[in-house]
């Protein structure tokens, strides 16, 4: 079987040069240092919390270009799949500081707990820069809560927390308020084929022509269930009752709905499978007061998409409704 093809130069500087073209997109909104893995804002409020995000590359734009004014300060970024090097995750942590400490953002996946941690003592130690971490683990697939992966959820934890260290909220408050929404966030994935790793050509997992995958981890971790291709009503059905079970969701409860391309799905089918999420929320009385659909948490070019529900409080539509401005997402 011949390799799947990429648009791109040499494998081995995959992430720098997609750092390089985030900048150059930017138009001066971002600002990186030849070499680093760090992306920083050329906007930061001194005086306030700064806001630190980061993982793997490979799911762009999540989480290198969530920088900006109303998100985080800085980003830094693994390899393809990759968590970030300790001493890069120490950079990243000082960039980021504007003089209040730093609160960090990431998925819960063992070797980006194992380095951010390191890196967050480094910073301490050397420059004296206090932090709090708030671990992404939305994801329904897991029994286990404290054990959950983090996915397309993280959009709206990323989007809650910038907004908490704007408003000026000391750095113990914007970790227990961010806490709060990633709490009452929950996801589903499904995928009908994997992406492709572009320095291998590979794809990270094999499905058959007439098969779909359920609660997969966005590198491709084996799902809750291999299942014969479904309509897309049935799969929204699916999806829907994994999620609103979950916390659970009941009904007179206020959420926003996350529609996450994975990286290759069309907006036909998104918009397909969206109309039935709506009204199996609306059978439920769930009053859905945002929606969003996009592409923030990609898996390469994997087709399928994630669905997310975030229960919402007054604080916490505040927050997600709050002005920003990033490359990807922008809002007020």
């Amino acid at each position: 079987m011949s390799q799947a093809k990429k648009i791109m130069n040499d494998p081995e500087n995959l992430v720098d040069e997609t750092l390089d073209g985030l900048v150059a997109i930017s138009n001066g909104l971002l600002t990186r240092e030849p070499g680093s893995r760090v992306v920083r804002s050329t906007k930061i409020e001194q005086g306030k919390v700064g806001l630190l995000v980061g993982g793997g590359s490979g799911h762009e734009p999540m989480y290198g270009a969530f920088v900006g004014p109303g998100l985080a300060n800085a980003s830094v970024s693994g390899d393809i799949f990759a968590a970030p090097a300790p001493q890069h995750v120490q950079e990243a942590i000082e960039a980021a500081d504007a003089g209040a400490g730093v609160l960090i953002v990431y998925g819960n996946y063992a070797g980006d707990v194992m380095n951010f941690d390191m890196g967050a003592e480094m910073a301490e130690d050397d420059s004296d820069v206090e932090s709090k971490t708030v671990l992404v683990r939305d994801d329904v697939a897991t029994d286990d809560y404290d054990g959950r992966r983090g996915i397309g959820g993280a959009f709206y934890v990323v989007k809650a927390a910038g907004a908490a260290c704007a408003k000026g909220l000391s750095l113990e408050e914007a970790a227990e308020v961010t806490e709060r929404v990633q709490y009452n966030t929950r996801t589903i994935g499904v995928a009908v084929r994997a992406g492709i790793l572009p320095d291998t050509g590979k794809r990270t997992f094999e499905l058959g022509d007439d098969e779909m995958e359920i609660g997969l981890g966005m590198h491709g971790e084996v799902g809750v269930e291999r299942s014969k291709m479904m309509t897309a009503d049935a799969v929204a059905k699916k999806m829907v009752d994994m999620v609103a079970d979950d916390l659970p969701f009941e009904s007179g409860d206020r959420v926003a709905v996350y529609i996450n391309n994975l990286g290759a799905t069309t907006q036909m089918e998104l918009l397909i499978v969206y109309r039935k999420v709506a009204e199996l929320l609306k059978d439920r009385g769930l009053k859905v007061e945002r929606t969003d659909i996009g592409a923030h948490f990609t898996s390469q070019d994997m087709a399928g998409f994630s669905l997310t529900l975030l229960k919402l409080t007054d604080e916490i539509i505040e927050l997600i409704d709050a002005p920003c401005e990033s490359v990807p997402f922008t809002q007020g």
